[in-house]
């Protein structure tokens, strides 16, 4: 049967010759010039869009342009926006407005817009009438025709703007250029079904549409083989993987089988949804050798009135539950969420039971934002909009109960050995090194920088409530 979650082959190999007769162009530039083009891509966001800037950089390298990370020496650049909240927004915008002088200085620049942002017909009507010198707007689901796009603009074309156009399908086999050569993002999924009643990812990232598993396995494999030495696996909601397969096959059977891999590597992945986040998955992490004891569980509000406003499909008690059976079988596990301040409707009684509930599971990290109403999504048009300084008085006490959780959390690690995956000079001490423990705790150490992207065995000596300080070993 016809997966139509896969995007045909051909339509990806049909940009072969978009990519060729850019790459001769550029070649033929060099060779006179003696200077070859540039490419610059910028990133707002999540890691799914880290990821597609790292194949969007891939397809650059292979049309012949070589990559910077500065603007202003490029001759294309690509800005791969993020819709999550309004404030992603009117950064990406304000950056984009601040390339119209170096469209001036260099007429023959291509500047491109993509991602999330632009799959909104207001941001993209936006960016054809206020940026006339934007070339090219595209989705998310378009960024294997990237070539044909760029070549396109530059044989003299009219501008660009499809995301209306796009097909939500998997595209295979794109060329990849990773920021890191011991750390990896692989997407699983695109898309989700769950339509909370606060979140744009439905609308503007599609339905689900699951990899086949044999491409995930051959794409991690290939990745140990290379030396890498911590996959993170990508969705918006990794614990529904499969389901549009329809082969009987779930994320849990994908963790199992990535596991069996042999190497010295840390699997992790993000982002699971309570109503998914079954005991089949923790039981394969428990009994694992290279997943880690980590897991990022969303609870966005600890009020049960809240959470069937947000139209999260599950309460308090399932999310408690889980969080139990987790602890039970992994009794070191490092749990961290995300939390919503100032949800509409939220009384002071729902943020009471958030700030209870933050007392009972006792996070170790938490990622904890402001509701922005999101123009298309049912929240935005709720009534009780709650006031910006209540939000903001709410958000400051949430912040102040969950500093001093995280510090009696870390306060625990010391005097404990762990294993940390070290990330080179710290970019805030050069004196230091700093790196992720299994349960991607942040580590400070003095090391040698040539210990980056290696495991090393590191003694905590102290903590506070966002790092551990410790003595490598």
């Amino acid at each position: 049967m016809e997966n139509r979650s896969i995007l045909p082959a051909e339509e990806t190999a049909a940009q072969e010759k978009y990519i060729e007769e850019i790459r001769s162009r550029n070649d033929r530039d060099a060779r006179e010039s003696g200077k070859r083009r540039r490419a610059f891509v910028l990133t707002f966001g999540c890691q799914q869009n880290e990821a597609d800037s790292e194949k969007l950089r891939g397809l650059a390298k292979r049309m012949g342009y070589d990559l910077t990370d500065k603007a202003d020496d490029a001759d294309l650049i690509a800005v791969n926006t993020c819709a999550i909240r309004e404030h992603a927004e009117k950064r990406a915008l304000s950056i984009v407005g601040q390339y119209k002088h170096l469209k001036e200085k260099n007429p023959s620049l291509v500047i491109a817009v993509c991602g999330c942002m632009t799959a909104q017909a207001h941001r993209c009507e936006q960016l054809k009438k206020s940026y006339p010198y934007v070339d090219i707007v595209f989705g998310t689901a378009s960024i294997h025709r990237f070539p044909e796009f760029v070549a396109e603009r530059l044989g003299g074309g009219k501008r660009r703007f499809c995301p209306a156009e796009e097909k939500n399908a998997v595209a295979e086999g794109l060329p990849i250029e990773r920021e890191s050569n011991y750390r990896a993002w692989v997407s699983i999924m695109y898309g989700c079904n769950n339509f909370c009643s606060y979140c744009i990812v439905p609308y503007v990232r599609g339905r689900e549409r699951s990899r086949t598993p044999e491409a995930v396995c051959e794409e991690v494999r290939g990745l140990v083989a290379k030396g890498y030495r911590e996959i993170t696996l990508l969705g918006q909601n990794v614990n529904s993987y499969g389901k549009d397969l329809g082969i009987g096959y779930d994320f849990a059977d994908l963790l199992a089988e990535l596991d069996r891999i042999e190497g010295d590597y840390v699997l992790r992945f993000m982002t699971s949804h309570p109503k998914d986040a079954s005991r089949k998955l923790i039981d394969v992490m428990a009994s694992s050798r290279h997943v880690a004891h980590q897991f990022h569980l969303p609870m966005q509000a600890g009020s049960d009135r809240i959470l069937k406003r947000m139209n999260c499909h599950y309460d308090t008690a399932q999310y408690l539950a889980t969080v139990d059976y987790l602890r039970e079988k992994i009794p070191d596990v490092t749990l961290t969420s995300d939390i919503i301040v100032g949800f509409p409707g939220e009384t002071e009684e729902d943020f009471a039971g958030t700030l209870e509930m933050l007392r009972r599971v006792r996070f170790d990290m938490l990622y904890s934002f402001i509701y922005s109403p999101r123009k298309g999504t049912p929240a935005a048009e709720m009534p009780d909009q709650i006031p910006r300084e209540v939000q903001g008085e709410r958000f400051d006490r949430l912040l102040a109960l969950q500093n001093g959780i995280g510090a009696e959390k870390n306060a625990a690690e010391v005097g404990q050995v762990r294993r940390v995956l070290c990330d080179g000079v710290s970019k805030n001490d050069p004196a230091l090194c700093s790196g992720r423990t299994d349960g991607y705790k942040i580590v400070f150490f003095a090391a040698e920088p040539a210990d980056a992207g290696n495991f090393v065995d590191v003694r905590i000596d102290r903590a506070d409530a966002y790092a551990l300080y410790g003595t490598k070993l």
